[in-house]
């Protein structure tokens, strides 16, 4: 009849379709909403407001060298802790979560590839892992980049990314990297052998005051923050307000500190037609 009640139909739930967070990514400039995958395929720059993602070294590697060419050297370099130094937590600790969180023994990775077929000694620092403060396992891969750089007459590049200085857990051992890269790269002057230094955001410290602005070309990605101390720290020293710009890549460009302030995208291609002009010598 009519009035007896209808069979109930089960409706299956409908699922829940999540999304995964990092399927966007707010970006750090502008504060737009971005879709990774189309920030991913702009080499990680903003296409709204230019803004310039900090990389990581493997993604570094990934955009400059050709595809399967890289071969990495001094993998085996790790943090040694020669004070046993100790404050919220040891060192041992921090280098033991920052190589789980980053994948990699220390702040620098280097190793060899090509450009467009052209060979390169290469090192590229990791901001990601400790801000890329210089210890000695960085200090030391540059120094062996170098020198292989110039016993096989291959040019040197390295990509700069330190925010975080001389590494104060390993103390003097640290800050004697200065002098140890500086000299390296004069030696490696002194051959012949070209040295390209790509200074990205942040260069800051004893990376910025030895190897990273000794290059024989020196290029920079848009606003870049390069110096020693950091603006705020110079305002509160001084007590002056500095001008818009300053330390930023654009800023040192206009003051002749370096040769090109370049786009993210055309890096690559810069630095291929730089070593052709090398490989003509």
């Amino acid at each position: 009849m009519w009035w007896q009640k209808k069979k109930s139909v089960l409706v299956p739930p409908k699922k829940k379709v999540e999304v995964k967070p990092e399927t966007w990514r707010r970006c750090q400039g502008c504060g737009a909403n971005l879709y990774e995958k189309r920030l991913q395929e702009n080499l990680w720059v903003c296409p709204r407001c230019q803004y310039h993602h900090r990389l990581t070294a493997k993604q570094r590697i990934a955009i400059t060298l050709d595809e399967g060419s890289f071969q990495e050297e001094d993998a085996n370099l790790k943090p040694a802790d020669p004070l046993g130094f100790s404050a919220l937590k040891s060192y041992k600790e921090r280098v033991k979560e920052e190589q789980e969180k980053t994948g990699l023994a220390d702040a620098a990775v280097a190793g060899r590839g090509t450009i467009e077929g052209f060979l390169v000694e290469v090192v590229v620092i990791d901001s990601y892992f400790l801000m890329g403060s210089m210890g000695s396992v960085l200090g030391e891969k540059v120094l062996r980049a170098a020198e292989r750089a110039k016993n096989t007459h291959t040019p040197l590049l390295i990509f700069s990314a330190s925010g975080g200085g001389a590494r104060m857990h390993e103390g003097m051992f640290s800050l004697i990297q200065m002098a140890k890269t500086s000299v390296a790269i004069s030696r490696l002057s002194e051959s012949g052998v070209p040295y390209i230094s790509v200074l990205t955001d942040p260069t800051m410290g004893g990376v910025a005051a030895s190897f990273a602005l000794q290059g024989d070309i020196i290029i920079a990605e848009p606003g870049a923050l390069i110096g020693f101390t950091g603006p705020r720290v110079i305002e509160q020293t001084i007590r002056t307000k500095l001008p818009p710009g300053f330390q930023r890549s654009e800023f040192l460009f206009k003051l002749g500190g370096l040769d090109q302030v370049l786009p993210r995208r055309e890096i690559r291609p810069f630095l291929a037609r730089t070593l052709s002009l090398f490989e003509q010598q």
